[in-house]
């Protein structure tokens, strides 16, 4: 959601909030059931007789349902339910971090996926959830675009159905990685709410060709402008797209991604920070090295209340979720729950000199907070619960940390170009200029060579607690040799590939009654 789109009043998020409730329970089918009813209980007159289709006639209207569409990924980190950001929840199944806590009991799901264990109780639930809410709202956009036909100004339109498209297809891509047997519909469902449930290949295939013919109608701008900082650009739709063909190992793909990322490059506007750890601060928020960011406030317009209060969200709960407990006021660093603490071995791979390492790894003095089960010492110091990101709200602070969680970086760009030269016996010269670009701004003055190793390497500690790392071990075939146990015990398993994905939660497979089957183990 845009800061402009944050200022959406009352009125407004009630209505989305409304809509939402339109969506179904669940993702393949939800049962309606009313019992002890009288009939007079059912006839409620409507307080007005506008229809849906009469309210989003509108650009206005019609505006206000694309707000909704951006509405779920700001509650990965929280959504009433339970904690899910995507870095975390991905980065736990790496070998970066460990899931941390109070014990094994807090953030349980963390330490089953930790330890290749999980299972349809101990699982990510709030990802599906927001996700296919995110799927609903993306098909309100398309459904009410089609209702008003001709009605609607033509370049609203594309730029419309291109924004809507591709938000759609983030969320189903979330969805993909996570769970990969999922159900894919293009289409609101309609009663019996029923939808086969594809294999992750299908799923694939369905989605890239959806956001092809989004990226196709060249609707989207490359870079918006200040006031719309947070909507899709077709420089996300780029990278969401480099994203799916590289992670399915697609190469009969790999020459219209690179040539993606070479749009980027070309365009102009966008280039590297020069100041890594300016990135993760207030001001390096939308640099020009933000491709996509996920917008978070900690001002009046963004307050969020501490009970889970999900209509009203401004900020974010994630640093205080990953910070120690009691915190460090000598550092300006907040009390935290102590998940996510960064590994000793994660620290350890970055070179003396390489500046990623510290605006990475926070290293506070010993003694100075309370560890917790997993400690090491080191977090993550990207999103830690610094006062400075906590300074315009009254009242409840958990939630209302303004740190933007950065989803696409330039960075990411050069790195998949350089990848995807290499893969296509492209210009080497050119890959290593990417892969340098990078490794450079890194305060590195080595040159490193541009073969696959060595950008994976570099892409594991440019975006180390990014939630890039475990994605980029399975499809490189290195987690069955890199995810292994280790010497404390947190890890006992080793990963293997029927663990790639994580269980789909019970309370899905329920609800399915019979329509949903669990593929993962």
């Amino acid at each position: 959601i845009t800061r402009n789109m944050l200022k959406i009043n009352d009125e407004t998020v009630m209505k989305t909030k409304i809509l939402n409730k339109i969506g179904i329970v669940s993702a393949v089918f939800a049962a309606l059931s009313l019992t002890s009813c009288k009939d007079s209980f059912l006839e409620v007159e409507p307080g007005t007789k506008t229809t849906l289709e009469e309210y989003f006639a509108s650009d206005a209207h019609l505006y206000e349902s694309v707000v909704a569409s951006y509405q779920p990924m700001r509650l990965f980190d929280w959504n009433g339910a339970s904690y899910n950001p995507l870095n975390i929840c991905s980065e736990v199944m790496a070998d970066n971090f460990w899931a941390g806590g109070a014990d094994l009991n807090d953030y349980s799901y963390w330490h089953h996926m930790e330890d290749y264990k999980a299972d349809p109780l101990h699982t990510l639930d709030g990802i599906w959830k927001q996700c296919y809410i995110g799927v609903k709202n993306s098909n309100d956009v398309l459904t009410y675009i089609n209702n008003l036909g001709n009605k609607l100004d033509a370049s609203k339109k594309s730029l419309f159905t291109a924004e809507a498209k591709v938000l759609r297809d983030f969320y189903y891509c979330q969805l993909w990685k996570f769970y990969g047997y999922i159900p894919v519909y293009m289409e609101n469902l309609r009663a019996p709410y029923t939808c086969p449930q594809y294999s992750p290949d299908s799923v694939y295939n369905k989605v890239i060709t959806d956001l092809e013919s989004a990226i196709s109608l060249n609707a989207l701008p490359m870079q918006w402008d200040d006031a719309n900082l947070g909507r899709i650009s077709q420089a996300t739709a780029y990278m969401l797209y480099a994203e799916m063909v590289m992670y399915q190992n697609d190469d009969t793909r790999y020459a219209r991604a690179l040539q993606y990322m070479q749009e980027i490059i070309n365009s102009g506007k966008y280039e590297l920070n020069p100041n890594y750890a300016n990135i993760w601060t207030s001001n390096g928020e939308w640099s020009k090295e933000s491709i996509l960011e996920i917008n978070y406030t900690d001002g009046p317009n963004g307050k969020r209340a501490y009970d889970g209060g999900v209509g009203n969200v401004g900020g974010t709960w994630l640093p205080r979720i990953i910070s120690p407990e009691g915190g460090v006021s000598a550092d300006g660093v907040d009390n935290g729950w102590g998940a996510a603490p960064v590994r000793v071995e994660a620290y350890n791979k970055f070179k003396t000199g390489d500046v990623r390492r510290d605006a990475t790894c926070y290293r506070p003095a010993a003694g100075s907070y309370k560890p917790r089960y997993e400690d090491t010492g080191l977090w993550l110091n990207k999103y830690i619960a610094r006062s400075a990101n906590l300074q315009n709200i009254a009242g409840a602070t958990d939630a209302n940390y303004n740190n933007n969680l950065r989803i696409y970086r330039y960075a990411e760009t050069l790195l998949n170009a350089a990848e995807l030269l290499v893969r296509t016996g492209g210009s080497l010269a050119d890959a290593q200029q990417y892969l340098n670009m990078v490794h450079h701004r890194a305060g590195l003055t080595d040159n490193r060579a541009a073969n696959i190793d060595n950008i994976i390497n570099e892409r594991d500690l440019e975006f180390m607690g990014e939630g890039k790392r475990y994605w980029d071990l399975v499809r490189t075939g290195k987690a069955a040799t890199t995810l292994v146990p280790d010497a404390n015990g947190f890890r006992k398993n080793t990963w293997s590939p029927n663990r790639k994905y994580v269980p789909i939660p019970q309370s899905e497979i329920d609800a399915a009654q019979g329509g949903l089957v669990q593929h993962n183990y």
